[in-house]
């Protein structure tokens, strides 16, 4: 077993959670829910509250929701917590429905980023929500931080105002923002707050609650880690700091060759293209003799001149004071900062931004990260976002502490509806996801690319004790409306990296890999899973418990090293299907997104079907792929396209890249560079840039490959392969991609996510033919006959011969 993850040096280098004497109001006790009106304030007794939350989410009494872990931790420290739940923010009024916070606002966007949760890949507006009562859409803003920041201002302009969340993670520094494709200031600029917390901020959250509570200015809370400000480039508080500049790209300059002190004249004159002597044994004529030593030649010193006394004492060396102790001196960590190209400078030059990214990604690790400060503005209005190091990871301890609190693991009664029930339509999609699940840990040092749970969450995993993972499944078997049996999930961003970590406290400290697990395993990663099948089997022993399934993703690369893991999980966590994400098939786009060769894939299914005969079973995988992604060629998608069918899959839903803030893969698609290696000016090799997929037509030709069984892309898969030269791929015969010849109505593209609607004039489902036309085909989905509109005159297609 590896070693638990309190004996890092991590826990001895933060105050706990638990050692700050709570504050005075502790003596309302708790809540069954944190009010969201001035109603339920009377209620309870309070006159005011101390801090009042602002989320773009509806409010779930659940720990899966961020703002009711950040509200029920600071009701845990004795403050008062209201909740203002997707307010109207077409005004200042709807945030003064709590009155005036007594300390700060805390604002977030909710659980998801408010672009992503509100345009699709193709920047198409979604007509859903999850987190919203009925699925409904349009209840947040677009850029909600910023808006509700605004909006708090305004309402009470003297109040400080602490932004969060995940939205605010990702938007820390100048990043590219890809709705409005271009390059954006950080959020702590645009929304004008005193203070962004970014990561999962209990630790920063609590101490900055209680220096304000102790009358504190929040404008000298700047030693916080895990925070960021603004800091006027006067400001006396960033003296004592060592400032590292690294507003450049490295690039070679002029090479000066070292001076050899025993070279002689002719030989100084033969390597600069001349001589100084005829022949040898003649001396130097005067017009070439410049030193000591050609002077002596020439017969103008005599022995005993002082030149000559000089020249004949021996060289004296002396030591470096900088590499006495055997390595360069730097500055202390603790007391660095780097600063990044400014706002202005990577807005302009795709290559600094590259550059900028991967600084910000080398500086994760809060072992050894350094604060970094990136200018916005220039004269007279200039100032620097100036970002602490990373949070101090949770221990344990303090993992059961937060999952602990008494949560009603239910919606606000407010969303109920006539019925006192919120499974009506009123249901909250994103809840009922998470209902009966268990989350057990936190972050992953995986590290693809495309994903921002590293720059979130951070890679040091945070696990829990396996009694509190037990006492949750209890309460749900106890305590929630609606249980049946089974438990959803148990697991987190991964199901599988529990109680994983570095096997050395000082090489986990001291690490700067972007990945754990990427191009391989890394040697002193512990990958041992009998923590995880421990509480897998003491769980499904639980009396009322019926089943456990699997919902997080499975990182099958550290499966595989544990076939132990892999047989309780198929054999017992399975309902069916497993869904696993080996993203690609082709080593270009992999590469890109340090995921794990194909090859990785293929022993985890050797290992999975295995099992699953063993238990007769009938269980499938489903791979996940991702189109358009970085680094992808039209050949690697042909590629991925004839693997799918070779092996027999089909993908209804296909996932397209979606370049998220400050995400790396976000980086390549902004830039055309490629910043998981050193970052140069000029490009010197083919891996230095990346394969952008850009456009529209390009990126419908990559979703296209992965829907390659849907009729209605044929013609665009038809075009592409001729172009590609790979007509051999068309053809009817079963080694062929797509056949030559066209269903009825399917002549071109159609959105995966379109809903299959009757077209506007079209006759009623009752005029349709009850029974199908020979010689027309039936789709494929359904079995039934296309729909007859009655505004097509075509003659049925017929298939070729």
């Amino acid at each position: 077993m590896n070693a638990p993850v309190d004996v890092s040096f991590f826990p001895r280098a933060a105050k706990p959670l638990t050692s700050y004497r709570k504050f005075w109001a502790a003596r309302f006790g708790t809540v069954p829910h944190l009010p969201m009106s001035r109603a339920e304030m009377d209620k309870l007794g309070w006159d005011s509250c101390d801090i009042v939350l602002v989320t773009g989410d509806a409010y779930v009494d659940h720990p899966s929701f961020g703002m009711a872990v950040i509200g029920r931790m600071l009701e845990a420290q004795g403050f008062r917590v209201g909740i203002i739940a997707q307010p109207d923010w077409q005004s200042a009024e709807p945030f003064r429905v709590l009155g005036k916070p007594n300390l700060f606002w805390g604002v977030t966007a909710g659980n998801m980023d408010s672009m992503i949760n509100r345009y699709t890949a193709d920047r198409k507006i979604r007509t859903d929500d999850a987190y919203t009562p009925g699925d409904v859409g349009g209840k947040r803003p677009d850029r909600a931080a910023i808006v509700y920041s605004q909006r708090c201002r305004e309402a009470f302009k003297d109040v400080p105002i602490i932004l969060g969340g995940i939205e605010g993670s990702l938007r820390r520094i100048a990043h590219y923002d890809y709705w409005s494709d271009k390059v954006r200031r950080s959020i702590v600029v645009d929304a004008k707050c005193d203070l962004l917390l970014y990561g999962n901020a209990e630790r920063a959250l609590v101490e900055v609650a209680h220096r304000l509570a102790a009358r504190e200015p929040i404008e000298a809370i700047t030693d916080v880690r895990g925070t960021a400000f603004v800091r006027r480039t006067d400001d006396d508080s960033r003296l004592g700091w060592f400032e590292i500049t690294s507003t450049s790209v490295d690039e070679p300059g002029r090479i000066e060759s070292h001076i050899n002190p025993y070279q002689t004249t002719s030989e100084q004159a033969a390597g600069q293209g001349s001589s100084c002597a005829k022949e040898d044994g003649q001396g130097v004529t005067d017009s070439v003799a410049t030193g000591p030593e050609d002077k002596r030649a020439a017969g103008q010193f005599s022995s005993n001149s002082p030149v000559a006394t000089a020249a004949a004492q021996p060289l004296t060396f002396y030591a470096n004071p900088a590499l006495t102790s055997g390595r360069l001196k730097l500055p202390p960590r603790e007391r660095s900062v780097i600063r990044l190209p400014s706002y202005e400078q990577v807005k302009a030059d795709p290559v600094l931004y590259a550059h900028a990214n991967r600084v910000l990604h080398l500086e994760t690790n809060p072992g050894n990260a350094r604060a970094l400060v990136q200018a916005h503005g220039e004269g007279a209005t200039a100032r620097d976002v100036w970002i602490n190091p990373p949070p101090i990871p949770l221990t344990t301890a303090e993992m059961d502490y937060v999952f602990d609190l008494p949560y009603a693991r239910a919606p606000h009664p407010s969303y109920a509806d006539e019925n006192g029930s919120h499974d009506g339509a009123t249901k909250i999609p994103a809840w009922e996801m998470i209902r009966f699940s268990v989350n057990i840990m936190r972050g992953c040092f995986g590290g693809c690319t495309f994903c921002s749970i590293t720059e979130h969450e951070g890679r040091i995993i945070q696990s829990r004790s396996e009694d509190s993972i037990i006492k949750e499944i209890e309460d749900i078997r106890d305590k929630v409306k609606g249980f049946t049996g089974t438990i959803s999930d148990l697991g987190g961003p991964t199901a599988n990296m529990y109680r994983l970590g570095c096997k050395s406290p000082e090489i986990e400290a001291a690490c700067r890999k972007p990945s754990c697990v990427y191009p391989g395993v890394c040697q002193n990663l512990g990958t041992d899973h009998h923590p995880l099948v421990q509480i897998y089997r003491r769980g499904r022993a639980l009396k009322g418990i019926k089943k456990i399934l699997i919902g997080s993703g499975v990182r099958y690369d550290l499966a595989v090293l544990s076939p132990e893991y892999v047989k309780e999980l198929v054999q017992h966590h399975v309902g069916g299907y497993l869904k696993i994400a080996p993203e690609h098939t082709e080593q270009g786009p992999l590469s890109k997104m340090m995921k794990p060769g194909i090859g990785t894939y293929d022993k985890f299914k050797t290992l999975f079907d295995k099992f699953t005969a063993e238990a007769g079973k009938k269980q499938f995988l489903i791979p996940y792929f991702i189109a358009a992604h970085p680094g992808t060629t039209d050949e690697d998608m042909m590629n991925l396209a004839i693997w799918l069918k070779k092996h027999g899959f089909r993908a209804d839903q296909v996932q397209t890249f979606y370049p998220s803030p400050m995400a790396t893969a976000t980086t390549m698609y902004h830039t055309g560079r490629n910043p998981l290696r050193g970052v140069r000016r000029e490009v010197q090799s083919d891996d230095d840039t990346v394969d952008v997929v850009r456009g529209e037509k390009r990126r419908r030709l990559h979703k296209a490959f992965l829907r390659y069984h849907d009729a209605s892309n044929w013609p665009l898969l038809r075009e592409a392969l001729k172009a590609m030269g790979r007509s051999d791929l068309i053809g009817n015969g079963k080694h062929h991609l797509i056949p030559t010849w066209q269903p009825l109505g399917d002549d071109g593209y159609q959105s995966a996510r379109k809903k299959n609607s009757t077209p506007s004039g079209a006759k009623p489902q009752s005029a349709v033919a009850a029974k199908p036309v020979k010689g027309r085909m039936l789709t494929q989905h359904t079995g039934l006959p296309p729909r007859d509109t009655g505004t097509s005159s075509a003659k049925p297609s017929r298939r070729p011969r």
